[in-house]
């Protein structure tokens, strides 16, 4: 199961250095105008997780393997992007399949790198994005509740359910409101399906200046409280230095961190603001040849879990021998736990725990 986030943005925000920089690559072109992405770049990336780390020592396993989550770096929307300008709906298009929306907000002053809105206002481009996306939201559902209203009419049941899910979500748009604000409750599953921009969860990331990538400044301020009174995430990285932390060894990343007063890197922010987002959780597998990592979403019971590493699994699951995470570092590994009754045989009933180590039975 991946994790699949689309990055938006006014142009000349900084989307592509950070994209560029998150991917430790070069594949998404930055340059001083507007839409030098004229595909979507996508770079799939480790998620760093110091518990791999560990477990990798203790079962001395040969190799480790962290899951990955994935970036699609999108041309920059404009004003008007839902009706053609710029570069219009082909991008929309692009963030449609995503899981979530990393939006990237301009918060820092340079003379030398032009706005296209003018000047500097990263809640003014916030609402510029949202907009966009609520008109393209308003024109999809419109144009399908013409369709469901005819078939309706002949009792169609599902098209009236659908007309029913739908209708609040239009009235919010008309609005000015995401249609995340009225999903009904308990028809969260059937309103992602409908694949709606606002639907989405939003994280925020604040592009500052490097003297303010440990602090913020008054820009990303700002954009915090709009996340919070939306529910949103947000993150605070100078893409600059991402872009230089990217490029040194991996044994000098945190001394140079430390002397900017920063103990992590943006992309491990990202990453846990994105879990954070997402409801993800992370187990493991463990063993001589290799120490792995999966990815599954909060709630999920061991069958489906064993399904993200084969659907096999899934079809023959028997059972799960499991270890969570601090009794198998406790005991010392896998022998340790079961000898003090630490390891559980766990059914098809059982919901995964973030950090759980699993060994899965099963017959096909």
């Amino acid at each position: 199961m991946g994790f699949n986030c689309g990055i938006v943005g006014l142009p000349n925000v900084g989307k592509s250095t950070l994209f560029n920089a998150l991917t430790e690559t070069a594949a998404a072109q930055a340059a001083n105008y507007p839409f030098c992405t004229i595909e979507p770049n996508t770079g799939r990336v480790a998620v760093p997780d110091p518990r791999l780390d560990i477990l990798v020592k203790i079962g001395k396993s040969q190799k480790e393997i962290p899951t990955s989550l994935e970036f699609v770096d999108i041309a920059g929307l404009v004003r008007g992007a839902s009706k053609g300008e710029g570069l219009g709906n082909q991008f929309l298009a692009n963030i449609r399949e995503t899981d979530a929306i990393i939006h990237v907000l301009r918060c820092f002053e340079d003379d030398d790198i032009t706005h296209v809105e003018g000047g500097v206002d990263p809640v003014r481009d916030a609402d510029i994005i949202e907009t966009e996306l609520m008109l393209s939201d308003l024109e999809s559902l419109e144009k399908r509740q013409i369709n469901l209203q005819k078939r309706a009419r002949g009792n169609d049941r599902e098209a009236q359910a659908q007309l029913e899910l739908m209708e609040p979500l239009i009235v919010a748009l008309r609005d000015g409101k995401p249609a995340r604000t009225a999903v009904p409750k308990g028809q969260e599953g059937e309103a992602a399906r409908l694949q709606l921009l606002t639907t989405k969860p939003v994280l925020y990331v604040c592009n500052v200046e490097e003297a303010a990538a440990a602090t913020g400044n008054a820009h990303s301020e700002a954009v915090r409280k709009r996340a919070e009174e939306e529910g949103a995430g947000v993150v605070i990285v100078s893409a600059a230095i991402e872009a230089e932390v990217s490029q040194l060894p991996q044994e000098d990343r945190t001394e140079f961190l430390e002397g900017l007063g920063l103990s992590d890197s943006g992309l491990d922010r990202v990453i846990a603001a994105g879990y954070r987002l997402l409801g993800l959780r992370t187990y493991f597998t463990v063993g001589p040849k290799e120490a792995r990592a999966w990815t599954i979403t909060a709630g999920v019971k061991a069958p489906q879990a064993a399904a993200v590493i084969h659907n096999d699994f899934e079809r023959g699951f028997i059972a799960c021998e499991t270890v969570a995470f601090d009794d198998y570092v406790a005991c010392n590994g896998e022998a340790g736990a079961k000898e003090a009754g630490k390891l559980r045989i766990e059914g098809k009933e059982y919901v995964v725990q973030d950090g759980d180590i699993l060994l899965f039975r099963f017959n096909v």
